[in-house]
């Protein structure tokens, strides 16, 4: 049976998150019901990340099993035709090996924050970034954040609901970024704890403010406590913007 690869780009706002659901529309949803339409076989996808409500995707990773042998721009161009209207695209369809899984296989994800730092409400950019209308110091929230890298428990920047066995982690890269009245912030991991870019987002945004300093910021992560995190960051902003495997 061959299994197939798919890099996804959507916008989440109208989604409940990634995952199927049944208090309303997921991504998840929406492309298995374009497979069906596709090869009249019921299939359930595996995702790389399972992202939350009002979150996007730049290049989110999934697979899936069907009976049909089909060329991959067949896959792609098909599943893109059957998921109109919805804000998804199927941006690369490839065959994938039998032991290949969009979870399990992957060695890094990497996420994009996007915040516009301007009074001025957000006409093009309402639901795909945070508009934050004091000004912010990038190079102070950039500095801060490198006290995040490394191997530490991130309690702290856990969410309560958090299903992962254990709160430590390794952050590869956490860096802040100014281009005009954008900030970016890119997080790289191997994984992630649920909600930790958009605690790590909402805790930078103080330092930013100049209401916190990084040894603020060092001591909410030493303390490993819910309560010493920031406002989590909206998820507006944030986007699943690639995923790594071994032999890419």
């Amino acid at each position: 049976m061959p299994r197939y690869r798919i890099t996804i780009e959507y916008d989440g706002s109208p989604f409940v998150g990634w995952q199927r659901q049944k208090n309303g529309p997921s991504v998840q949803a929406a492309i298995e019901t374009a497979i069906f339409a596709l090869a009249q076989e019921e299939v359930r996808i595996r995702g790389a990340g399972r992202t939350d409500t009002g979150v996007h995707a730049l290049g989110q990773v999934a697979h899936f099993d069907i009976e049909k042998d089909l060329a991959d721009d067949t896959v792609r161009d098909a599943l893109n035709a059957h998921l109109r209207p919805a804000p998804i695209a199927v941006v690369a369809a490839a065959r994938a090996t039998a032991d290949f899984d969009a979870r399990f296989s992957a060695v890094k994800r990497h996420y994009l924050y996007r915040i516009v730092n301007r009074r001025a409400p957000l006409a093009l950019d309402a639901r795909r970034a945070w508009q934050v209308p004091v000004p912010l110091d990038a190079d102070a929230m950039h500095r801060a954040a490198q006290c995040l890298t490394g191997r530490h428990d991130f309690t702290t920047f856990r969410a309560a609901e958090c299903q992962a066995k254990s709160p430590e982690k390794t952050l590869d890269r956490l860096d802040v970024r100014r281009a005009g009245e954008e900030i970016e912030i890119h997080a790289s991991a191997r994984s992630f704890l649920h909600s930790q870019v958009r605690s790590m987002v909402g805790s930078l945004k103080l330092v930013g403010e100049g209401r916190w300093r990084e040894k603020d910021l060092a001591g909410a992560l030493a303390a490993a406590e819910r309560r010493r995190c920031g406002p989590l960051a909206p998820p507006d902003g944030l986007y699943l913007a690639r995923v790594d495997y071994g032999g890419d």
